[in-house]
This record gives structure tokens, C-alpha cells and sequence, in this order.
């Protein structure tokens, strides 16, 4: 049997997710990605996956970024990894994810500013008093 290229087995739609996703540059490489997927952390059309699971096209797979999640829809299968403005064709986030993200950063913003943050370390007798207090 001969040995498909990676074009024949792009055409066909046979990519693992854990590919794909490091494929599409969400993670940096193919064993992190396989664990993010083991673990729970990604979700295929709204449930928990393998990493071996087949990626179709239109399929919805929620992904961690930073604090967030993005949830996104496939858009091509391609199994090698490419540049990132090619990678970013492979998906397209939903405007409901988009949204969810600003407001998440918006919120992440004012908390910053409102947290109390004391301008010095307490000295020695400031510390006692700490511990007085607490042990009370």
C-alpha cells in the first residue's frame, strides 16, 4: 500500500485533534497538545475528547488561551504545522467567545486598579503585630 502525502491526507480529513490544535499553533508542541485534550481542558463539539479523535470540518472545539477560552469553529484540516497568519485560516473564533474575551480582559483591567496592594513590606514591628492579630 502506498504511503499517502500529507495533501492526499489532508483532502480525506484524517487529522488527529492533538495535530490539528498543534497544527493551528494553540499549543507549542504535539505532546502538549495531547495532554491539554487528555486532561479535559479541550473540548470537541461541547464534550470531553481523545487526542486521537478525527477533526471534521465545521466542528466546534473550545480551547485555553491565557485566562480564557477560545471557542472556535474549523475552518480546513491541515496536519503540518505552517506560519501563523496560515495557521489563523485554519479557524475562526465565534463573535460569543470574542465578546466573552474583551469583557473577561475589561474585568481583569479594573480588578487590577481596586486591589489592595500596601506600598511597602511591613517592618519588624509591623510584623508582630500581624502575627499577634492572627493568633487572636
Amino acid at each position: 500500500m502506498p504511503k499517502l502525502s500529507s495533501q492526499q491526507t489532508d483532502i480525506q480529513g484524517k487529522v488527529r485533534l492533538d495535530k490539528w490544535l498543534w497544527a493551528a499553533r494553540f499549543f507549542k508542541t504535539r505532546a502538549i497538545a495531547r495532554d491539554a485534550v487528555q486532561s479535559g481542558k479541550v473540548q470537541y463539539n461541547g464534550q470531553r475528547s481523545k487526542p486521537g479523535k478525527i477533526v471534521e470540518l465545521g466542528a466546534s472545539i473550545k480551547v485555553p488561551q491565557g485566562f480564557d477560552f477560545k471557542d472556535i469553529k474549523v475552518l480546513q484540516l491541515k496536519e503540518q504545522r505552517q506560519g501563523a497568519p496560515l495557521a489563523v485560516l485554519m479557524y475562526q473564533e465565534t463573535v460569543e467567545s470574542e465578546k466573552l474575551r474583551a469583557s473577561n480582559t475589561q474585568a481583569r483591567k479594573l480588578s487590577a486598579f481596586h486591589s489592595p496592594k500596601p506600598d511597602h513590606k511591613p517592618d519588624k514591628k509591623q510584623r508582630r503585630k500581624i502575627i499577634q492579630f492572627k493568633q487572636q
